[in-house]
């Protein structure tokens, strides 16, 4: 296989509302928390074990809004994207490092807003279809 891949599907539920920052008229990203679990038997206790992963999500501008618009903390979320490492450094000089989720693709599996959703004429959450994704970077 010649060439790389980096890619992500996750589904999971967000773990706090998204968080938006706009850098002019034209361009915004949102951020939010998103976790995933894992449920499996400890096979010695028969105790049923949750793990949680969190990942950080950052979606770019109609993508953003659309998030902001229509999802809130705990809503379950399609997402694929790729893996996106960086650092900065903090105002007291440390350096600091994340890796993010860059979405590239969502859909809303269900939100806290779908009675709101099916009072209006088309019931269907958006999902990145309704995203022209050339503009987003």
């Amino acid at each position: 296989m010649n060439g790389t891949l980096n890619k992500v599907i996750l589904i999971g539920h967000l773990g706090d509302e998204v968080k938006m920052h706009y850098f002019d008229a034209q361009s915004c990203i949102g951020r939010f928390p998103l976790a995933t679990n894992e449920v499996y038997i400890n096979k010695s206790t028969g105790e049923k074990i949750t793990s949680t992963e969190w990942h950080n999500i950052v979606v770019r501008n109609k993508a953003a809004e659309l998030c902001e618009k229509y999802l809130s903390k705990g809503d379950k979320i399609y997402i694929e994207g790729r893996i996106k490492s960086r650092q900065w450094t903090a105002e007291d000089g440390t350096t600091k490092y994340t890796t993010e989720i860059q979405v590239t693709e969502f859909t809303f599996l269900n939100t806290k807003k779908d009675s709101d959703l099916s009072k209006a004429p088309s019931s269907n959450p958006p999902s990145s279809k309704d995203v022209d994704f050339d503009l987003l970077d």
